[in-house]
């Protein structure tokens, strides 16, 4: 039995783009840090929310690339004056994406009190009714 694509499916034409979309979402690394909340604000926003403890505006970094939305921190390295006796906080390098559909488009982030807010917006989508002329061959 072969296994049935979105590119391979005769009355989907066009969405081999979806399709590596998937995929690529299907591999990210899903580890559990930074932990994330994701809700819709309004019918036409979202809110994704990363918890940074630890984390300044320096050591985050906010990319857009095709239509994927990439997350990535990396603290600045210390100076070696300090002597944990206990280190519970995770002061590692992260990196979290989301694919965004097409029309939403990242509105702005604010960082505040540890938490990483990225406000989303969807447009409306355009209703077009298209007439196609047919040419004489």
């Amino acid at each position: 039995m072969t296994k049935m694509t979105l590119g391979a499916h005769p009355y989907l034409l066009g969405f081999e783009r979806l399709e590596r979309l998937m995929e690529r979402t299907a591999k990210s690394e899903n580890n559990g840090y930074p932990p994330f909340n994701i809700e819709q604000t309004s019918e036409n926003s979202y809110r994704i929310t990363l918890a940074l403890a630890g984390f300044c505006e320096d050591d985050i970094s906010i990319t857009v690339e095709e239509r994927q939305l990439m997350i990535r921190g990396r603290q600045a390295e210390e100076d070696g004056e300090r002597v944990y006796l206990h280190r519970g906080i995770a002061a590692r390098q992260f990196q979290r994406s989301f694919v965004l559909a097409e029309g939403v488009e990242v509105a702005g982030a604010t960082l505040e009190n540890g938490l990483l807010h990225v406000d989303l917006n969807k447009a409306e989508p355009e209703r077009v009714v298209q007439t196609i002329k047919i040419n004489r061959g």
